[in-house]
């Protein structure tokens, strides 16, 4: 079954991992950070108390720093904020590269909720060995509207719903990276991609409570970035992996790179590589 409802609410990537030497350039004022706030009973609750992941401003901050990283003036873009160095994602690739060995050296992806293609342009150099790669994004319309305008590519394309794009590409892994955090009923959303029956699965960036139950916030992004709120879950782990115990080996789990977390609570943010059974 088509998550078509939820597709509509895919935010862009998670702003979790920024780089320590942006935050000292930070002021030391709660204006400067990423927080998290509230225990919402429900999603329409928490959207009702944020402006939304729609807000004009998420789409062209994040277009101006990637194109940046399309035109080779700068290493890459993540959640808006551009580096000049490379920092390579080595679990990421790892899992990338096992899926592509099992298929021939070859790649195809379907990176639900990627946005404008961040991780496609963090990790195609590394990957520009195999014989073949595909990067499929599926997202909001307006990022695959920008997507298809401005990054599109030989290798590059943007989708509007998974059943679209699987009318056209036969991808061979699913990749969820920051993405389960911000839809409406993940569990659900889980349940629902899951009956593609992926040959591979990487979920990266997501994350997790140190405690029993789910948790869900309101994220607010400083102006800095580009200023907006909208409902962030942190999830039970125990109850994320159950989805995938009947169908999937967990192949590996990693830490991500992220550590931001409500005021009080314990939280990890995770990784995992699932392989099907069958």
């Amino acid at each position: 079954m088509e998550p078509k409802k939820i597709i509509q609410n895919v935010c862009p990537p998670i702003l979790w991992g920024l780089a320590k030497q942006l935050r000292r350039s930070l002021s030391k004022s709660s204006d400067g950070e990423i927080t998290f706030n509230g225990d919402y009973k429900s999603w329409e609750e928490a959207e009702k108390a944020s402006t939304g992941y729609s807000a004009p401003q998420i789409l062209a901050r994040t277009r101006a720093a990637l194109l940046k990283v399309r035109d080779g003036k700068t290493a890459f873009e993540r959640d808006s904020v551009i580096f000049n160095a490379m920092q390579h994602e080595f679990p990421l690739l790892a899992g990338l590269l096992r899926a592509s060995c099992s298929n021939s050296n070859q790649l195809s992806v379907l990176d639900f909720g990627g946005s404008l293609g961040s991780t496609y342009f963090q990790c195609r150099k590394f990957l520009s060995t195999l014989t073949d790669l595909r990067w499929s994004v599926v997202d909001q319309p307006a990022q695959v509207t920008c997507g298809q305008t401005d990054f599109a590519n030989e290798q590059l394309h943007f989708y509007g719903t998974t059943d679209e794009c699987l009318r056209v590409e036969k991808p061979n892994v699913l990749l969820l990276s920051s993405v389960l955090q911000y839809v409406p009923k993940p569990y659900v959303f889980l349940d629902d991609i899951l009956q593609h029956r992926w040959r591979d699965i990487i979920v990266d960036r997501t994350a997790f409570l140190c405690e029993e139950g789910d948790l869900l916030t309101v994220q607010h992004v400083p102006d800095w970035i580009y200023g907006a709120s909208y409902p962030a879950w942190f999830l039970s782990k125990e109850r994320f992996l159950n989805s995938f115990k009947k169908d999937y080996h967990l192949v590996a789990s990693f830490r991500a790179l992220d550590n931001l977390h409500p005021k009080g609570k314990r939280t990890e943010h995770k990784g995992f590589i699932f392989s099907l059974k069958h």
